[in-house]
């Protein structure tokens, strides 16, 4: 991979810091190979290594072997849309997800005990709300051009949330798929051998297992200066790009590849059972209930999956290949592009999840319903009550009385 992309940064080209002296290679570069590539670019726009200046008039036979090795920094992107697009989009997932998984927990909290679905969909939930905590960093990081104020620490924490919520909700997706497909198509198995306990088990495994595969990448995230400002790294410094390459690779497989084919084994054969009809049942008997919650969570899963795991992690292994393989900028420059729509995506689980609690499970549905019902009744409760209409009847009543009195008077 030629100097040019190892300086490329995942959260944009401009996040590595440039290097006007790189180290000699070893052995000859592929663009050496082919001949350098020159780029030249109006003032101001993002280079590769966070370089501004303009190179312009220039001959080739003037320039010396260290001047060359400058120059194939010059693959400049242009990311204005990031710093609109980013801020706005991460602010609407911090809203809209506080609100919905604030509400989800509250409400779980007090729907116990638990079931194994309910555990899971806590854990999931739970995720989800840690991750949109550590969104206003990031609002205000892209907000500000790429200035990260806000230290080392925190930078390694807000990119570990992104990827630990990324990584866990796929995970607790699979378990809630698997925990309904051995409710469809083996329901005396799942009745007798999964048990709350169980699913804690599982979501403490989970939690661990996330969590020891994304060790390196805390070790890989840092921070640099460019100019005047600090760069929050989302994947590594230029030199160890190639290394964090390969530890992504094999993280998205296993954490990304396996579960979503198991998600696909585990509907298929759903799918196969929910429309096989049961002998010795009439069709009102055949569960229309349970079918139906069965048919609501293959779809709103296949819809996050759809929306946001999918699509990033489609166009983020691309970026990542047209950087090893140091293809021309044309194509980094549409490629980045494409990657940098896929993640806020990628957030957007956070505020899809809530749905499947509210379609796929019946308590946490009946649940909220009661509870707004109910904040709807004492609303009305504390209304003052509207004065009584008047008796007409006691009207009367008084009006006979006193004529009675003056009746004997008038006689007198």
């Amino acid at each position: 991979m030629s100097a040019a992309h190892r300086g490329l940064a995942s959260e944009g080209a401009q996040d590595l810091p440039f290097e006007p002296t790189p180290r000699p290679p070893a052995k000859p570069r592929r663009s050496e190979q082919r001949g350098s590539r020159f780029h030249v670019f109006p003032a101001g726009v993002t280079t590769a290594g966070g370089m501004d200046a303009v190179i312009t008039n220039f001959s080739a036979h003037n320039l010396s072997e260290k001047s060359l090795e400058t120059l194939n920094y010059s693959c400049r992107f242009d990311e204005e849309f990031k710093y609109i697009l980013l801020p706005v989009s991460y602010s609407l997932v911090f809203v809209v997800g506080f609100l919905l998984n604030a509400i989800a927990l509250w409400i779980f909290l007090k729907m116990r005990p638990w079931n194994p679905s309910m555990v899971f969909m806590f854990h999931l939930s739970l995720s989800d709300f840690l991750y949109v905590l550590s969104l206003p960093t990031l609002i205000y990081y892209y907000a500000h051009r790429s200035h990260w104020p806000f230290g080392v620490a925190l930078c390694k924490i807000v990119r570990f949330l992104f990827y630990a919520n990324l990584y866990c909700s796929i995970l607790f997706l699979t378990c809630i798929s698997v925990h309904r497909y051995l409710g469809i198509c083996h329901p005396i198995k799942a009745l007798t051998l999964v048990k709350s306990r169980h699913a804690h088990i599982v979501c403490a495994s989970v939690w661990a297992v996330v969590t020891v595969c994304l060790i390196p990448n805390i070790i890989f995230v840092t921070t640099s200066r460019r100019d005047n400002d600090t760069v929050c790294h989302d994947t590594t410094s230029q030199g160890a790009f190639e290394e964090y390459v390969d530890y992504s690779s094999v993280v998205m497989v296993l954490l990304f590849g396996v579960p979503f084919l198991v998600i696909m084994v585990c509907y298929c054969l759903m799918a196969r059972t929910l429309c096989r009809p049961r002998r010795g049942l009439s069709a009102s008997q055949q569960g229309k209930s349970s079918r139906q919650k069965s048919i609501k969570l293959i779809i709103v899963v296949l819809v996050v999956f759809a929306v946001s795991f999918v699509p990033f992690h489609i166009t983020r292994t691309i970026y990542y290949t047209a950087r090893v393989l140091d293809l021309n900028c044309k194509f980094l420059n549409i490629v980045n592009f494409t990657y940098k729509i896929t993640r806020p995506l990628a957030s957007m689980n956070s505020c899809i999840d809530p749905i499947l609690y509210f379609l796929a499970g019946d308590h946490y549905r009946s649940k909220l319903m009661f509870a707004l019902t109910r904040k709807r009744q004492m609303t009305t409760s504390q209304r003052p009550d509207p004065p009584p209409p008047p008796n007409n009847s006691n009207m009367s009543l008084i009006y006979k009385n006193s004529d009675l009195k003056t009746r004997p008077e008038a006689e007198k």
